[in-house]
């Protein structure tokens, strides 16, 4: 008889709730393409295709996460940075690699795994995307929200993460969350310690994680050795509507009003969403039209 294969990516399935967050479990510290040296020779490459955000280890959690690269930069090449992590310094991100034919079966061995499960509760995922992550000791990723859902997994190394509610309007207000969905800035989103006692702080070593929803505050702190970690992200059709709405409520705001709360009137979100075409533009950086989070993969570059 046959064994199962133990899963890449698992966790409770029977609690699972798209909008919240939970400890995830996986093996992918085992897979192949995640080994450190596989992952210096990615990102020598993927620095050539252009896809590489890195910044130095005097950024902190208050740092403006889009401005890092600018205020605190990291001037070795990718190459110098991943072969040396443990004295490099510096944070380094391999974007998007799904656009790269090798890796792209690593974020489809990943999402086919676990999509029938999620499709069961959340429904059309779209905009498959993969990031590896790779970090000196002692080195932040500064406060900030993205916009998929995210399975982030601790592949080599430990480091802690701060995650808040999706919706916490204290960790993250309303109007931050409406201009980062318009226009993707989140010169809204600042950073305080007081925040630390809201979060879900999650210690991760190698086979642990945990999954992130769309908008979910989150903070990272390297600990005292080098780290990889990569994430796993995607949109559906409710992620999709969310920021839709928020673009919606971004450009009522510009008009002068105060909407609600994506979700705080249900009745008023369904009204506004026949309107969409008038009120909502699509991200002033995306350069893409407004469905380009209905394809297959993600195409933009940002972090």
């Amino acid at each position: 008889m046959n064994t199962p294969a133990t899963p890449w990516l698992d966790l409770d399935w029977a609690t699972f709730d798209a909008w919240k967050v939970q400890p995830v479990r996986h093996r992918l510290q085992e897979h192949p393409l995640l080994r450190p040296g596989r992952v210096v020779e990615f990102g020598a490459r993927h620095e050539r295709a252009g896809r590489v955000r890195t910044h130095g280890n005097s950024a902190t959690a208050g740092t403006p996460f889009n401005d890092a690269p600018s205020l605190h930069p990291n001037n070795k090449s990718a190459a110098q940075t991943l072969s040396d992590i443990e004295h490099a310094k510096a944070w380094m991100s391999l974007l998007n690699i799904q656009t790269d034919e090798v890796y792209r079966t690593l974020v489809d061995t990943v999402l086919d795994e676990v999509r029938p499960r999620i499709e069961a509760t959340d429904p059309g995922m779209s905009y498959r995307g993969g990031w590896i992550f790779v970090t000196s000791p002692n080195t932040v990723t500064p406060f900030h929200i993205d916009k998929e859902h995210n399975f982030l997994v601790q592949v080599h190394g430990r480091k802690r993460i701060y995650v808040w509610d999706a919706h916490d309007q204290l960790a993250v207000s309303e109007a931050a969350r409406d201009l980062f969905h318009a226009t993707h800035s989140r010169e809204l989103i600042h950073w305080s310690d007081e925040l630390r006692a809201r979060a879900h702080v999650f210690e991760l070593e190698p086979g642990m994680g945990a999954y992130m929803p769309s908008t979910s505050p989150h903070m990272v702190e390297n600990l005292d050795g080098a780290s990889i970690t990569a994430s796993f992200t995607y949109y559906t059709r409710a992620t999709r509507r969310n920021s839709l709405l928020h673009r919606i409520h971004q450009r009522l705001r510009e008009l002068g009003m105060k909407p609600p709360a994506v979700g705080a009137l249900p009745w008023l979100d369904a009204a506004l969403l026949p309107m969409a075409g008038m009120l909502a533009k699509p991200p002033a950086t995306a350069k893409l039209p407004a469905t380009h989070d209905e394809l297959p993969y993600a195409e933009h570059l940002w972090a």
